[in-house]
């Protein structure tokens, strides 16, 4: 999506302008290529590519590590393969007739250098509505078992749409530049979902994290004034529904602020903005660590949002 800047071939944040006034914690995050994947179509049934990964995986927090290669052709796993530190080339089994989609061993650093067709020709594949998806950790995908099964991939694949991961852990908690950003994309759809780090990572009240969200809603509407926007409010979160952070708030209080925002604008006359209600879509018992959705909990989210995105489209 953007050029490549020294130690990040593919940045999930601009490397200028707006990335200057990002906080640490977002552009970290964003130097990790969460989502980035290869689309292709064509006859080939294997596929050759080549790579540098630059470090080994450190894993996703109480997940899988991200160290592999993986095919999907056809609703289902054709190949899996490890990858290595250095400079290699991988051969991926890719059977089926329909559009592929390869997803990196994204926390290695890859950079990829060639794909080639081992037995017949690649070409890319149909590039489906554009989706900007703005999340934290959940939305990038921490604690599932592969990248694969990360919510925003399960939702793009089911309606065929090209998202662009922009989850980053730890932060997103609404900030402008990333709005800025946003209106500054071409989008056929944009979703927002934040708030779990505006509870103690960085603590907010109400009246801040309402405003703030209002504000954050302002600007990509500049850019985008009747591009569809679809706001999840946060998911449940055990300890922090009715633990206060340092300001008084609990998480409930902060999900009631977004989704009062939400609908006070679709109720103003915002007819392409949508509010999906976060609480009900992952039960307890599918957080892997109190707070992130183990690969079951992030299927249940891929069929509510990617429901919700899909409709916002017309589809």
């Amino acid at each position: 999506m953007y050029p490549d800047v020294p130690g990040v071939p593919y940045p999930r944040a601009r490397p200028d302008g707006p990335m200057t006034r990002l906080p640490v914690d977002t552009w970290t995050m964003a130097s990790i290529p969460a989502g980035v994947r290869l689309e292709f179509d064509g006859p080939a049934t294997s596929i050759e590519i080549d790579y540098s990964c630059a470090h080994e995986s450190f894993g996703y927090l109480g997940g899988g590590e991200g160290h592999e290669f993986v095919v999907l052709r056809d609703g289902a796993i054709a190949d899996r393969q490890a990858a290595a530190v250095g400079d290699h080339t991988v051969t991926l089994s890719a059977t089926g007739t329909g559009p592929a989609v390869v997803h990196l061993p994204e926390r290695m650093g890859p950079t990829i250098t060639s794909i080639t067709g081992a037995d017949g020709d690649v070409t890319p594949a149909p590039i489906g509505p554009r989706w900007l998806c703005y999340g934290d950790s959940i939305a990038e995908g921490w604690c599932v078992t592969s990248p694969e099964h990360a919510w925003p991939a399960v939702a793009a694949r089911t309606h065929g749409l090209d998202v662009v991961n922009l989850g980053y852990a730890g932060s997103s908690r609404g900030e402008i530049p990333s709005a800025e950003e946003l209106a500054d994309l071409d989008a056929d759809v944009i979703s927002i979902a934040h708030g779990t780090n505006c509870w103690t990572r960085t603590p907010h009240s109400t009246e801040l994290f309402a405003v703030n969200l209002g504000v954050f809603l302002d600007i990509v509407r500049q850019g985008h004034p009747d591009t569809p926007i679809v706001a999840i409010s946060p998911i449940t979160r055990p300890d922090a529904e009715t633990t206060q952070n340092r300001l008084g708030m609990t998480l409930g209080d902060l999900r009631g602020a977004f989704e009062t925002v939400v609908q006070e604008r679709i109720d103003g006359g915002d007819t392409a903005l949508a509010l999906v209600a976060g609480l009900p879509i992952v039960a307890p018992d599918q957080l892997t660590d109190e707070i992130h959705p183990g690969d079951e909990g992030h299927a249940a989210m891929a069929e509510v949002i990617g429901a919700a995105v899909a409709t916002s489209l017309g589809r």
